[in-house]
């Protein structure tokens, strides 16, 4: 399946690349396509500029100047070009279902990327949002047993130099009267 695929697209791609050659070189072909009418499809079509038209098995010019042979020379279905097996039916068909599929895995691969980097983000956002918390909450805990151990420190100067309402206290303040 895959071959036949495969080669489909070798063969459009020759056609859209030979159409680019004979319009810019003018590349004569080795022998006239029409002598060929009458016989089989495969020696029509060793000649890479030849057309066979199964319908009516005639051997025909390529239409060098459009990408796809007009109808009213022969109708895609029986068109044939560089293998027997395959028309511009089948081949203009398969490439827009390839080409469907190629646009639809980029689309999603995309998507899938944005969701995973957006994920990614607010995953780091989080976890950077819980360190500065928790950082900003132990910087609050030391400030507060900083705080206390000064509290406790003057109380203890105060204390010293009786400056502190103790009643336990041995010393006493000393007032003029």
């Amino acid at each position: 399946m895959f071959d036949k695929i495969e080669q489909s697209v070798i063969i459009l791609l020759s056609v859209c690349c030979l159409g680019q050659l004979t319009t810019t070189t003018s590349v004569q072909p080795s022998g006239e396509c029409f002598q060929f009418s009458g016989t089989s499809c495969e020696d029509c079509l060793r000649n890479v500029s030849c057309l066979w038209c199964n319908a009516d098995k005639k051997c025909i010019n390529y239409p060098v100047k459009k990408l796809l042979p007009p109808s009213s020379l022969c109708a895609l279905s029986e068109a044939r070009w560089g293998v027997c097996w395959v028309n511009f039916q089948a081949l203009i068909i398969a490439m827009a279902i390839i080409a469907g599929l190629l646009l639809i895995m980029i689309f999603v691969c995309c998507c899938y990327c944005c969701w995973c980097r957006r994920r990614y983000r607010s995953r780091q956002e989080l976890e950077e949002e819980e360190r500065l918390t928790r950082e900003r909450e132990e910087r609050k805990q030391r400030a507060e047993e900083r705080s206390a151990e000064r509290r406790i420190r003057h109380n203890e100067i105060r204390k010293k130099y009786g400056l502190l309402t103790d009643n336990d206290s041995p010393y006493s303040r000393y007032e003029n009267e």
